[in-house]
């Protein structure tokens, strides 16, 4: 990117997630809904603090960037973005757990377990998760009820258990019998990209778009969530704790099979380049409406946090 693309992307995505910023602050209030009996104070606290702690707001920037291509760029788009921001950081506080990657710092704050306590972080998690599908299937989505439901259908089989969840699984599972390169890619595709995947399709389930295009931005999708992951290999190598706002190393200190382990800086930086390639390529019927998503995709292969 030059210099202006690389600026113009920044304004993009910082604005992007100040729109997000303002709705969650409003989804996560302490008031209860129609429907709901209480929302106890400790726990919505628990949840604020694991999503209202910065971050890039990378996935909610692609839903709405995706569904702009369609002139859908609207509230519904930045709902269903929201939601998937809440799934994202549901799974960041399980995550971060002692019985997971037992992590202290978040974006450079205490993790929820250790803010709250363990039982919190848990409950915190699991109400992220439920109240995602809330927002997306509330009559505040304005969307026709077929699109919703598509939308609900599609981020439970990313964020489930063959998606997300089974990622988790088998990345613990790795400790044990690492596996093949096969198996790298199967991990992390489901891990790291199945959110990715869905937050680029989602823009053309928003509005409505032709299964072409739904089809041609979920592969846009999984090309920048393999480039992520890569990313976040190679910075778990060579960044340090004040770049991520976590710790770094782990990888490699737990013997965790990457494939950056596999194949080496080198080969990882060229699969890069490729998988950028691939995005750009992808989006080329989409003229310059596309060209936010291709420096999201340059964007997310060449980041240093």
């Amino acid at each position: 990117m030059t210099n202006d693309d690389e600026m113009a992307f920044e304004m993009a995505l910082i604005r992007r997630a100040a729109a997000v910023e303002v709705l969650l602050r409003r989804l996560l209030d302490d008031r209860a809904l129609s429907g709901e009996i209480a929302r106890p104070e400790r726990l919505m606290a628990a949840m604020r603090h694991g999503v209202l702690n910065g971050g890039k707001r990378l996935r909610p920037f692609l839903v709405m960037e995706s569904a702009a291509l369609f002139s859908a760029d609207g509230e519904a788009a930045l709902r269903v973005a929201a939601a998937l921001e809440c799934v994202h950081c549901y799974s960041l506080i399980h995550d971060d757990l002692p019985a997971m990657d037992d992590d202290d710092l978040r974006r450079g704050q205490p993790t929820v377990h250790r803010a709250f306590d363990e039982a919190t972080a848990i409950l915190a998690g699991d109400a992220l998760l439920t109240l995602a599908f809330d927002i997306i299937a509330g009559d505040a989505t304005v969307l026709p009820a077929e699109r919703r439901s598509a939308l609900v259908l599609a981020l439970a089989r990313a964020a489930g258990p063959g998606g997300m969840v089974g990622g988790q699984q088998l990345d613990l599972d790795a400790e044990h019998a690492p596996p093949d390169e096969a198996g790298i890619i199967r991990l992390q595709a489901m891990k790291t990209g199945a959110l990715i995947r869905f937050a680029c399709e989602a823009g053309a389930l928003v509005a409505g778009a032709p299964v072409e295009d739904r089809e041609r931005l979920a592969e846009f999708g999984s090309a920048i969530g393999l480039a992520f992951q890569l990313a976040d290999d190679l910075l778990d190598l060579t960044a340090d704790i004040g770049q991520m706002g976590k710790a770094t190393g782990k990888d490699a200190a737990a013997g965790k099979a990457t494939l950056v382990a596999l194949h080496g800086d080198a080969w990882a930086r060229a699969q890069l380049n490729g998988l950028v390639g691939q995005a750009h390529e992808l989006l080329e019927p989409y003229g310059d409406g596309a060209m936010l998503l291709k420096q999201a995709a340059t964007f997310v292969a060449t980041r240093n946090s």
